[in-house]
């Protein structure tokens, strides 16, 4: 096992990331993170809590919300924690929007000195919370999808997600779970699922019967996702 002095800076103390960047308050209300967009920092909340979830329409719109502006609420942290530090820790775009609830100190780590202090402890401590990063990003986006896509967006954005390129190009997808436990995971009945996968063939998006899935068009089940 590692020694104490090669866990990351960051897990081992946080403080000693803060030192060179003062903190900030933020009213209630005040939008700290938009759904798939990339954050330029991690942020730390000092004190306060945070209302994370799915922004109403109307909210994303104005850019301030009313109330929490949250149409649909997935959770809350409460200071002292990290921020939806999955999105950091994996490079990618933040999976919910985060809102005050009430006044929060928080302090902003810019992303290239967040992950250096992640690569600073045991490698195998950065693998081990990476995989937590990956599991936790995984299930949070399962439920945003669920309240936020309707069923042909969902489906279309798991055959994105786990397809694979053959040796001869040939983008699929091949279906190793009964289709009662792929729907449950999209939330929806194994005939929704049936009837979703047909109309995507319909539509010339995919191809193939049985187990095998093809991708016939990518960038329309993209487009059709919203990814």
């Amino acid at each position: 096992m590692q020694p104490h002095g090669k866990v990351a800076p960051m897990l081992a103390n946080p403080s000693t990331l803060f030192q060179s960047h003062a903190p900030e308050t933020s009213a209630a209300g005040t939008v700290l993170l938009r759904r798939s967009v990339a954050s330029d920092a991690a942020i730390f909340i000092e004190s306060g809590r945070v209302a994370l979830g799915i922004a109403s329409a109307g909210a994303q719109a104005a850019g301030v919300p009313s109330g929490n502006g949250l149409e649909h609420q997935l959770g809350v942290v409460e200071g002292p924690a990290w921020l939806e530090a999955n999105a950091a820790v994996l490079d990618l775009p933040n999976a919910m929007d985060a809102v005050a609830e009430t006044t929060v100190v928080l302090r902003r780590v810019p992303l290239e000195e967040f992950r250096n202090a992640l690569t600073g402890g045991s490698p195998e401590l950065h693998a081990v919370l990476s995989d937590v990063a990956r599991a936790h990003r995984q299930q949070t986006e399962l439920a945003v999808s669920r309240l936020a896509k309707d069923a042909e967006a969902r489906c279309a954005e798991w055959l994105l997600r786990h397809a694979e390129n053959s040796d001869k190009g040939v983008c699929s997808v091949q279906l190793q779970q009964r289709k009662r436990l792929i729907a449950a995971q999209l939330g929806i009945a194994p005939e929704t699922l049936s009837r979703v996968l047909r109309h995507l063939r319909e539509r010339s998006l995919i191809s193939g019967s049985g187990r095998t899935v093809n991708l016939v068009d990518p960038s329309g089940l993209r487009s059709l996702a919203g990814v």
